[in-house]
């Protein structure tokens, strides 16, 4: 295969969504490692929520991703050429480039699979950044304790179908938030919710407030919006809040957003970005003290059985911009992973 695909930023979000006509389908010629490179065969694409920011620019803390240039984002491979030291032919890796075929690397800020892997995808999924931002918000910024109460937000998502597993593993009552009745459904069985609630729900707010009786202790939120509004009012005494994400953002420009939820929304989005106590979860900032000790317990309850990752897979690079677009639509259940090649 002499040539390389790649999934180019083709414009901006027109509808703030990125929406497939934000990238194209472009072939380049297939790139040669010099020395000091290793060239990787793309294996599969994380598809994340952070990466709205390189694409909107809208983040300090994510260089924008210019006009034309290849989409990137969480992704593993396997090492199909090298003239480095340190990687050989054959082995998978895990890092962060571009959505092509191939890429060309010099080693920097790659990492080799050579843990205790119960399977390659775990590697983006329940090994991935969505998980770890799950495990800080639950082990570092809201500790969650045993018979305490934790609603999780998106709980069907990359990063909610985690941390509502690890909050059960740890003892406490989970309630998710969830798009529909069938994912909540879904979230119950597959994942051991106590309850769930559907955002859509007519009746959101009174069925939050059934759910939790007794108050919450721990929120993971990861979209604002309606779903903040339900859930501070039940916040119990020295509750915690990690703030995940703002999932709810696309829908800005919607009549019931404009005043309604514009300010919350804008508070919720310093709060990340600011790290201002509530506490606002990067998870770069954890990465150096923390990342063994999320490997080592996510792997002893993967092996216990006390997680199960939950993984939504897609076949073929062309699917990657609708891959993309369905997360922020809510049309995936758990992490959503594009798999190119075998």
């Amino acid at each position: 295969m002499n040539e390389n695909r790649r999934v180019i930023v083709a414009e901006r979000p027109r509808y703030i969504v990125p929406t497939v006509n934000c990238f194209r389908l472009e072939t380049a010629p297939m790139p040669d490692c010099g020395p000091g490179q290793l060239r990787i065969r793309t294996l599969c694409l994380s598809m994340d929520a952070q990466l709205y920011a390189k694409l909107q620019r809208i983040s300090p803390d994510a260089e924008p991703i210019r006009l034309y240039e290849a989409m990137t984002g969480p992704a593993l491979g396997r090492v199909e050429a090298s003239l480095h030291p340190d990687f050989s032919p054959g082995e998978l890796v895990s890092g962060f480039w571009a959505w092509q075929d191939y890429v060309v690397s010099n080693g920097r800020r790659l990492r080799k699979l050579d843990f205790s892997l119960q399977r390659s995808t775990h590697a983006l999924s329940a090994y991935g950044a969505s998980a770890f931002g799950a495990y800080i918000a639950l082990q570092k910024l809201a500790p969650a304790e045993w018979g305490e109460t934790v609603v999780v937000g998106t709980a069907l998502g990359g990063l909610g179908n985690i941390a509502s597993q690890i909050a059960k593993a740890k003892g406490c009552r989970v309630v998710g938030i969830t798009g529909s009745e069938e994912k909540c459904q879904r979230g119950m069985t597959a994942l051991g919710l106590d309850d769930c609630v559907s955002y859509n729900a007519p009746d959101f707010a009174d069925r939050v407030r059934t759910a939790c009786r007794k108050g919450v202790d721990v929120f993971v939120d990861t979209s604002g919006g309606k779903v903040l509004e339900a859930v501070v009012p039940l916040l119990q005494r020295k509750a915690r809040i990690a703030a995940c994400g703002l999932m709810a953002t696309p829908h800005f420009g919607e009549p019931a957003f404009r005043g309604r939820f514009q300010n919350t929304m804008s508070f919720m989005f310093e709060v990340i970005n600011r790290r201002i106590t509530v506490q606002g979860l990067v998870i770069f900032d954890h990465l150096r003290q923390s990342l063994r000790d999320f490997h080592r317990d996510m792997n002893a309850w993967i092996d216990s059985g006390k997680i199960r990752p939950m993984e939504d897979i897609v076949s073929g690079l062309e699917q990657a911009p609708r891959a993309f677009q369905d997360i922020f639509e809510g049309r995936n259940v758990g992490k959503r992973l594009v798999w190119i090649s075998d």
